[in-house]
């Protein structure tokens, strides 16, 4: 009888050796397949002229690369056309190597497919030397938006974009609010955009803020996206977060958040390139 368990017992440890590379094949493809998602804002405050203004927003990207020096990156962002691209922090991660060479090489090669714009996020001001990080983005192409705002035109048309730092800024940083002041006194009735790293500040704090769009990553769509969730865990480790992968509403105000690029191990969550187009109602 020993023996002719033998065969079965090899069988099954043959069987259980490949659901294990499977799984781990599986994986691999989850972090690091882009995948490219394009979703459509309609808004009846949106001038004429930039009905049909294609966004790409990338968030979280954490020093990560997409191919050799991140070209499936740039490919895809390229694939997409864009008016616009938009860095919505954590555009480096604290623990990596060489974060500043990493910036300015994804600076300069984004800069050179669309205008770019980029806010800070928490990993940013964790690594430190901000000041040089955003000089080295500008001196690449990249419009950095330190709680600033800047007028967007087309054919006559203006709309306001505007991009505050994260909260792990220095003290003496304008607030999101004193920001909000100054974009409604530039543009009292006007369409504004607004770019804001950390997606869990929406409900209490930027919804108030009076943007018709808030952009913002942080909560790397949940890491593990469950069926019925917004994933598993919300960055600080919070348990079935919510504002993690799309559209929200809240108080009237919107806001869409990108699942990001990097960060943790993911699952059933791919690196997401984000497309937006807005559309006139």
């Amino acid at each position: 009888m020993a023996n002719r368990r033998r065969p079965r017992s090899r069988l099954h440890a043959v069987m259980r050796c490949g659901l294990l590379a499977l799984l781990v094949l599986f994986v691999y493809w989850d972090n690091t397949a882009l995948r490219t998602d394009s979703l459509t804002y309609t808004s009846t405050a949106l001038p004429a002229e930039f009905d049909g203004l294609r966004i790409v927003q990338l968030s979280d990207l954490h020093n990560r690369e997409f191919g050799k020096n991140n070209q499936r990156l740039y490919a895809a962002v390229k694939q997409a056309a864009p008016d616009l691209i938009f860095l919505t922090g954590d555009l480096v991660d604290e623990y990596a190597e060489a974060p500043i060479p990493y910036a300015k090489a994804v600076g300069k090669a984004l800069s050179a497919i669309a205008p770019t714009y980029y806010v800070t996020g928490n990993h940013e001001w964790a690594v430190g030397g901000v000041p040089a990080l955003k000089e080295i983005l500008t001196a690449n192409g990249v419009t950095v938006l330190s709680n600033q705002f800047v007028p967007l035109e087309r054919n006559g048309d203006t709309i306001t974009l505007a991009g505050i730092d994260d909260p792990n800024g220095y003290a003496d940083q304008k607030t999101p609010q004193q920001v909000a002041r100054e974009v409604r006194d530039a543009a009292p009735e006007g369409f504004w955009l607004l770019l804001a790293h950390r997606n869990n500040l929406f409900e209490s704090e930027y919804a108030a803020l009076g943007a018709d769009l808030t952009l913002s990553g942080h909560g790397h769509g949940g890491l593990w996206r469950l069926p019925f969730t917004d994933g598993l865990l919300g960055s600080g480790g919070t348990l079935l977060p919510s504002y993690t992968n799309g559209f929200y509403t809240c108080r009237g105000a919107e806001v869409f958040v990108s699942r990001g690029l990097g960060g943790m191990v993911r699952l059933f969550n791919r690196p997401e390139v984000a497309v937006l187009t807005l559309r006139r109602a």
